[in-house]
Parts: structure tokens; C-alpha cells; sequence
């Protein structure tokens, strides 16, 4: 399968789960609505006024010379009282208008404020036409019962202020998906293990810490499980076990067609496998299928191959089951500023740098990270995109254009 064909085999086969629950707003930052949200009051909940200035009555500012001013209004302490003829109110940002004004005079236009014998205060403003009367009305920003969100609306610093802004207090929101992480393979030892302890053949297990932290961003349960050793017995035992408890299995190594590659062929005997290889570079050993209700990846082992696949496939499939629409992949036009090796056949998805460029035709321009090697871990260092070579295309030299997939894309 090519990319594109595998995320849309992967969006028609996965649904959110069932069931939902109800949460504060301040709780629920990255969840997933279930249930439309509408507005609980307008806003604004009355006439504020857009600038600092005076509110008065617009018929006032060519009948009268000189206005007495009779109070102020400020945010969260209104004048309570009418302006009537020949009066205005000093009046701040955000404050309630005053009944009876309909225009806020700036304060630029202010000519002079005066203080009589017994302390009162008058201003007379210069001439002017008013073209704005600086007034927002009720309801000018949201409406009252108005919708605000809908169900697969991931809730967003941004959202979430909107919601509270409109008096929403509760949401209601997919549950979040139980997620079991496996790392397979003998050689395997945890981070943290001394150097010197690791035996002739050992490296540290980097691919679950990893994918750990990839999807630490998405509101789901992660649950970090056992490594699984190169024993077909206890991987069937191992994912048979965790997929009574998990909504969906990640499993890193295992999936090629080396002698202790076990695990698609134990999706199969125990589920179903829907797919096994990607014409995909890095990442063509990808296994995907389900346990009863629990959906399995089977992603490679070498580490870059783990994180690329985790971020074009796994990532997305999981904002689905969190309850979100699929998006499709950002791409942006660049121009390569150093050259590409590529050999025809597989789509390649290399590590790339890129940047603003006025100066080239498409404004945007990229450089690998140097050697592409799926083991090549340090290809991630200071990359922020994906280069895309299409699957048909040979070597591209300097100053080609192609498509780039920027990783704050793939990572939110």
C-alpha cells in the first residue's frame, strides 16, 4: 500500500469509541468533543465600549459646547446612572455603556476638561463627525445559544477560552482510549542501564520510550507493558493478554521476515491482519490489524522507521479513535537546496531542515540531514519536516521543488 492508500484504509476501518463523559472545561484541554456546545450568554453580555473616551449622547456633541461629566465606567464597575441632555460619562475600555449614550467620544478628541467653583467638571470635545460609535452591541461577538463547537472538535487553549468566555462551565467528551505499548526484540535493555553493563549485542530500548512520547500529547490512557522476547508462545500470551484490556497495542520490531519476526503472524492467529507492507521508505515492514475489539500496530524496529510510521499512521488512527476527523497531511512547496539520492519504486520520507526563502521560487527551502539510514537516529537532530520523494522519482539535484511535511503539522 502506498501512504495515502494506507491512511484511508486505516480511517474507514477505525471509529471513535463508545461512550463519553462529562468534564470541566479546565480539564478538558486536547480531549475530543461528543456533543455540541452553544453559547450560554452573549457576548458581550451588554453595550461595552471598544476605546477609552467619554460616552455621551450624539445629539449633545452639536447642541452643547461643553458637556458636565457626571461619572465614570469602568470594567467590572459600571455608572449606574442615565446620561441625560448636556452630561457624558468618562468611560474605559470593556466598561458598560451608560443608558441613554450612543456614541464614545475618544479621548484624542478631547479639546479640554475643566472644574468649576463647586468641583464639578466639564469637556469640550473638538469638532469631529463621529464614522464609529465605538459601541459594541449585545451579542456582537456570540450570540446566545449560538453553536461554539461540534462533536470531533479537539478542544484548544483557544476554543476552550471561547467556551469559558460564554459562560460554558462542562463538556462533554469522548472517553479516552486505554493505549499499550510493547517492545520486542532479546537484545533490548531499559534506558538508564550503565553502559558498561550492557552485554556484547544489547542496545538500549529507545523505540517505546519514544513512541511513549509522541503520543503523550493525544488525551489517551498509555499504558508502557513488557518487553516481548523473540518467543512466538509469549508473544500470542502477551498480546492476547493485553488486548482484553487495551483499546489499542503499539508494538515496535518483530514485523520483518526474520526467524523471530512474530508478530503479524500472531495478529492473524489471533484477529485479523488487514495489512503487513507499505511502499513506504523508511517504514515498508508496517503490520496493522485487531485483536477482537483492540486494534494493533506493528511498526519496525529500526528506530527511525518507528517514529516516521508512528507519526503518518499511528498518530492520525489514534485522533480518530479519540473521536476526531482525519486530516489530511499538510504539504508545502520547497525548493532543495542541497541534493537528493533516491532509487525509484518507494515513496522515501527523509529528515529535512527547512526555511524561509524570499528568494527562491516557492519561498520556502530544505536540506536534508545528511545519511537517511532507518538506524540513523541523529537524523532527527534539528530536522523540523519530512521531504517528500515520490515514489517514481529518481536523484533530485539542488534546486528542485518538492514537498515538505512539517513535523508541528504531524506532531499536534
Amino acid at each position: 500500500m502506498d501512504l495515502e492508500e494506507a491512511r484511508e484504509a486505516l480511517f474507514a476501518q477505525i471509529n471513535a469509541l463508545a461512550g463519553s463523559e462529562s468534564i470541566p472545561i479546565d480539564q478538558a484541554h486536547g480531549r475530543v468533543l461528543s456533543a455540541a456546545v452553544t453559547a450560554q450568554l452573549p457576548l458581550p453580555p451588554f453595550p461595552a465600549s471598544a476605546m477609552d473616551g467619554y460616552a455621551v449622547r450624539q445629539q449633545d456633541i452639536s447642541d452643547h459646547g461643553t458637556l458636565q461629566i457626571v461619572g465614570q465606567s469602568l470594567a467590572g464597575h459600571p455608572y449606574t446612572g442615565p446620561i441625560e441632555a448636556g452630561e457624558c460619562a468618562r468611560i474605559f475600555t470593556g466598561a458598560v455603556v451608560p443608558e441613554g449614550a450612543d456614541l464614545i467620544v475618544l479621548q484624542e478628541r478631547v479639546a479640554e476638561v475643566l472644574t468649576d467653583g463647586d468641583g464639578y467638571e466639564t469637556v469640550r470635545f473638538e469638532p469631529h463627525e463621529a464614522d464609529e460609535n465605538y459601541i459594541r452591541p449585545i451579542g456582537n461577538d456570540v450570540q446566545r445559544g449560538q453553536l461554539m463547537a461540534q462533536p470531533g472538535d479537539e478542544l484548544s487553549p483557544l476554543l476552550l477560552g471561547a467556551l469559558a468566555a460564554a459562560g460554558v462551565s462542562e463538556i462533554s467528551a469522548y472517553r479516552r482510549p486505554k493505549v499499550g505499548i510493547f517492545s520486542s526484540g532479546d537484545e533490548l535493555r531499559d534506558p538508564g542501564t550503565p553502559p558498561q553493563a550492557l552485554a556484547l549485542g544489547e542496545i538500549y530500548d529507545s523505540n517505546s520510550f519514544t513512541v511513549a512520547g509522541l503520543l503523550r500529547q493525544l488525551p489517551i490512557e498509555l499504558i508502557t507493558l513488557d518487553r516481548l522476547p523473540d518467543d512466538p508462545d509469549a508473544v500470542e500470551k502477551a498480546l492476547a493478554q493485553a488486548s482484553q484490556s487495551c483499546d489499542m497495542l503499539i508494538t515496535s520490531g518483530g514485523v520483518s521476515v526474520g526467524d523471530a519476526d512474530f508478530i503479524g503472524a500472531t495478529i492473524a492467529r489471533l484477529g485479523q491482519l488487514s495489512f503487513w507492507r507499505l511502499n513506504l521508505k523508511p517504514g515498508k515492514p508496517l503490520a496493522f490489524g485487531n485483536i477482537g475489539d483492540c486494534w494493533i500496530f506493528g511498526l519496525p524496529g529500526n528506530p527511525v522507521s518507528t517514529i516516521v510510521t508512528c507519526m503518518l499512521l499511528v498518530l492520525p488512527s489514534l485522533k480518530v479513535l479519540c473521536g476526531a476527523s482525519p486530516a489530511p497531511l499538510l504539504r508545502i512547496r520547497a525548493t532543495l537546496t542541497s541534493p537528493v539520492s533516491h532509487r525509484p519504486g518507494r515513496a522515501e520520507y527523509q529528515r529535512g531542515i527547512y526555511s524561509q526563502n524570499p528568494q527562491s521560487t516557492t519561498a520556502v527551502s530544505v536540506r536534508h540531514t545528511g545519511d537517511q539510514g532507518s538506524n540513523r537516529l541523529s537524523t532527527f537532530a534539528g530536522a523540523n519536516c519530512l521531504i517528500e520523494i515520490p515514489k517514481d522519482s529518481g536523484d533530485l539535484a539542488a534546486g528542485a521543488d518538492v514537498c515538505i511535511l512539517p513535523l508541528s503539522d504531524l506532531l499536534c
